[in-house]
């Protein structure tokens, strides 16, 4: 440019060119930002307390299973699937036995959740060893003992089919605005979410933030979303948005603390409750079951960021 003054004139097809290319590398920065980003890293960034996952004492022999359940940057928190259960803690009356759960508590400390899967769907309670000796105050008496033998512990009510508004939900609202007027302590809710690709309630959100405006946490505790094998590429298309459409009406709900999957690979599925209830159901998780990420993790992540 020489014996030129001011700025260079340069031709339109150069600044073009120019701006594709930045508009390029902008977009693949995202993208690859998106690739890298993972579950509990994310949740944390959008005001969540955790992102976390159910795991069972048969999958920790499995050495790539435990690496991966040990990658705190996508799961902060564990739940023990079964290991702490009734009948695995007192297989009979008087045998108490906490190795399980021992196990698993091992590898992270957890929330507990004393009180779970009380109702019926028509929302009056279910029939129990409890509830037929005690009636509904076998409820509070837990609570009290839970508080009272662990002041820290955050004590939730964790039930299923309350995904969506209706008559359980409703049951739901009622039972904890008792609980709370009577003084019992009750610090959330547990939405447990086993869904069925295509069929997530639209009413999800909605009834997220009607449970934390009762005053309490609200989290999402054993999530998957189940679909009718085989695996087809519509199906996986379907459970990614699915997925995303939770993680979003949590992530809506500031008062929805976290969400939990009901493990992460489709790898030990055949030890799940899934296909003995659900006949020719089945990979449900965000994970397959070699490992790799599906399309539903894609939809987490999108949720997320």
């Amino acid at each position: 440019m020489d014996g030129m003054q001011g700025n260079p004139t340069w031709p339109k097809s150069t600044i073009t060119i120019t701006m594709r290319r930045t508009l390029a590398v902008v977009v693949f920065a995202i993208f690859a930002s998106v690739i890298e980003a993972q579950l509990n890293t994310l949740a944390i960034a959008r005001g969540k307390k955790y992102f976390g996952t159910a795991t069972d004492n048969s999958e920790l022999n499995d050495g790539p299973y435990v690496a991966q359940l040990g990658n705190t940057a996508d799961f902060h928190q564990l739940t023990p699937a079964n290991s702490m259960k009734w009948d695995a803690t007192e297989p009979s009356r008087g045998n108490f036995t906490f190795d399980g759960g021992e196990a698993i508590v091992a590898q992270a400390e957890k929330n507990k959740q004393l009180v779970r899967e009380i109702l019926n769907d028509d929302g009056t309670f279910r029939q129990s060893v409890f509830f037929n000796t005690m009636g509904r105050s076998f409820i509070s008496v837990a609570l009290h003992a839970a508080r009272d033998a662990d002041p820290a512990a955050k004590l939730y009510i964790n039930d299923f089919n309350i995904e969506g508004t209706g008559v359980k939900s409703t049951a739901m609202v009622n039972l904890v605005k008792s609980l709370k007027a009577q003084g019992v302590p009750i610090d959330g809710i547990g939405v447990q979410a086993h869904l069925i690709v295509g069929q997530v309630p639209s009413s999800l959100q909605a009834n997220l933030a009607q449970f934390a405006a009762l005053g309490v946490e609200v989290a999402i505790t054993e999530l998957d979303i189940r679909m009718t094998l085989p695996v087809t590429s519509a199906l996986l298309a379907q459970q990614q948005k699915d997925y995303q459409t939770v993680v979003s009406a949590c992530r809506a709900v500031s008062g929805c603390i976290g969400i939990t999957v009901w493990d992460w690979t489709d790898k030990f599925l055949q030890y799940s409750w899934i296909p003995g209830t659900f006949v020719g159901q089945g990979a449900a998780c965000p994970w397959d079951a070699n490992f790799v990420k599906k399309p539903a993790y894609t939809g987490i992540v999108a949720a997320l960021s």
